[in-house]
């Protein structure tokens, strides 16, 4: 069967498939319910105590919950598939979560940051998922999707909030000079082996490099056309 025409529909069909199949799948859960659980930790919950007012404290409640969700729903799938329990919690596993996750949250406007521009990376990644050969894993990524805009628009609308003020645009253009610039690498690497392997499978259609260029240009008309701020110079590949 052509990779055109490949449909697996569950976790007894994903047993019978090739290794290299498998392995591709593997590593897309596992980054996935990795980072999902680490963003959790270290950004959204503790953004609820910085939060400015109860309405916002409520809605990152939300936010918090719903990543802790995402990565149930993505453990959960790897469990099912027989992937080990300790390969898919940052605190037993080797593998390093993305490096967005090493920014220090120090305030509420980086978090707001955070969530325009970061959740917008995740939506670029999820999107790649919709039509993913492996039926389970495109599943949950549709569940996703929706949850994940409105935790790119929760950050846009507490953006429109800050740019009403000039100390406000002034504090927000500050937070995306430094936020930004490292949110690129969330695409990994230029003809990246890994990514050459989901393409070959179906899991993802595009190449990393053009996924990246697809969330510059986002954030580009995000930051400059609809706040008026300025997106700084991209880091190079």
């Amino acid at each position: 069967m052509s990779t055109a025409t490949l449909q697996v529909k569950t976790a007894q069909e994903l047993a019978a498939q090739p290794d290299e199949y498998r392995e591709a799948v593997s590593k897309i859960i596992i980054s996935h319910a990795i980072n999902e659980l680490y963003g959790s930790r270290v950004f959204d919950e503790p953004a609820i105590a910085l939060a400015p007012t109860p309405y916002w404290k409520w809605l990152t409640c939300r936010l918090a919950m719903e990543e802790y969700g995402h990565h149930l729903r993505f453990f959960e799938l790897g469990r099912e598939i027989g992937i080990p329990e300790e390969k898919m919690l940052p605190e037993k596993t080797s593998k390093r979560p993305l490096s967005i996750f090493e920014h220090p949250l120090e305030s509420w406007i980086d978090f707001c940051t955070i969530k325009l521009l970061g959740d917008l990376a995740e939506i670029v990644q999820i999107e790649d998922l919709l039509k993913c050969t492996y039926l389970p894993l495109r599943n949950a990524a549709r569940m996703t999707m929706p949850e994940e805009r409105f935790h790119a628009k929760f950050g846009e609308d507490a953006a429109l909030e800050l740019i009403k003020t000039d100390e406000g645009k002034e504090r927000l253009q500050d937070a995306i000079d430094r936020i930004f610039p490292t949110l690129p690498a969330f695409f990994g690497r230029a003809d990246s082996k890994n990514n050459r392997l989901f393409r070959k499978w179906g899991i993802k259609e595009r190449t990393n490099e053009a996924m990246r260029a697809d969330y510059i240009e986002r954030c580009r008309v995000l930051v400059e056309e609809r706040l008026g701020l300025k997106l700084p110079p991209v880091p190079d590949a």
